[in-house]
């Protein structure tokens, strides 16, 4: 696997890969890889010829008192992953390359639709860092194909937006969740979890996942079932950010004809912020006609 600092050396390198006809993945990180990263390379891996890494904790997507300095960087590691993984290359930039004239006058990729609930509620600014950094990653490698992981299901949503809006020609892929034993969607945020948490760190999945036990047995009561799914994750010693039945495709509140539906929550722990959904798909109510 080559490491590449620079833009123009990679820019380079991957010239000389699309004139030899290869087709390009990619797969943005921040680092702290785990197996659920590992497994959107190895998706990379099987839909293109080449693949591209990159670790960027991107300053730009973290709000006032958020863990932009604790986020953990475990670069060696990570660069041993990539390697057992078969990734070609890995895009290591520092700030200042991909921010040359500082965050402050950053000309910024806004996407109008799906930022401003959930995470986006929560987090105000996030997305508009991640669409920008995103975009700016895409125009450094120019991939045929993007994977990102199910998790951050509103991430996808909007970076799908971007891309179509944008014209981009790249694809956007999305890698299931991976999840540990008792169901926690892998996270790297899971290290900051204390030892006394970790058993109940579940319990997000496990509310999302008796909600939509609820739906699938004919409940459309979603409000109801948000509130009663808030109060299961107090119950178990969590504060609740948000909890929300959702249409797959706009994210808003999901309606009686919906047939597309993604359950999405975000808990906190002491230490972590945690997110997680789950998505069905309800069967078309048969149209009857009477003669």
């Amino acid at each position: 696997m080559q490491v590449f600092r620079h833009i123009e050396s990679l820019r380079e390198a991957l010239k000389v890969e699309r004139q030899s006809g290869q087709s390009i993945g990619f797969v943005p990180t921040m680092g702290n890889l785990h197996q659920g990263h590992l497994a959107l390379v190895s998706q990379a891996k099987a839909h293109s010829d080449v693949v591209v890494a990159s670790i960027f904790v991107n300053r730009l997507q973290f709000g006032l008192n958020e863990d932009w300095d604790q986020y953990p960087r475990t670069f060696n590691d990570d660069c041993q992953k990539l390697i057992d993984t078969g990734c070609d290359y890995l895009f290591f930039p520092e700030e200042k390359e991909i921010y040359p004239n500082g965050m402050d006058g950053q000309t910024r990729v806004i996407v109008p639709s799906m930022t401003d609930m959930l995470c986006g509620a929560s987090r105000p600014g996030h997305f508009e860092g991640v669409t920008t950094v995103v975009s700016k990653l895409f125009n450094i490698v120019q991939p045929d194909i993007a994977v990102f992981g199910l998790k951050d299901y509103q991430q996808i949503a909007v970076i799908r937006r971007m891309v179509a809006d944008l014209c981009m020609p790249v694809t956007v892929m999305a890698g299931d969740i991976v999840r540990e034993n008792d169901g926690l969607a892998m996270s790297s945020r899971n290290s900051f979890i204390s030892k006394g948490e970790r058993p109940f760190a579940n319990q997000l999945h496990k509310t999302l996942c008796w909600i939509k036990q609820q739906i699938e047995a004919g409940s459309q009561a979603y409000l109801s079932l948000e509130q009663q799914g808030q109060e299961q994750i107090v119950e178990a010693g969590f504060r609740v950010d948000y909890l929300q039945v959702c249409s797959s495709d706009t994210l808003t509140p999901a309606a009686r004809d919906d047939t597309n539906i993604t359950i999405l929550g975000a808990m906190y722990t002491q230490s972590a912020r945690l997110i997680d959904n789950v998505s069905l798909v309800l069967e078309v109510p048969i149209q009857t006609t009477t003669v």
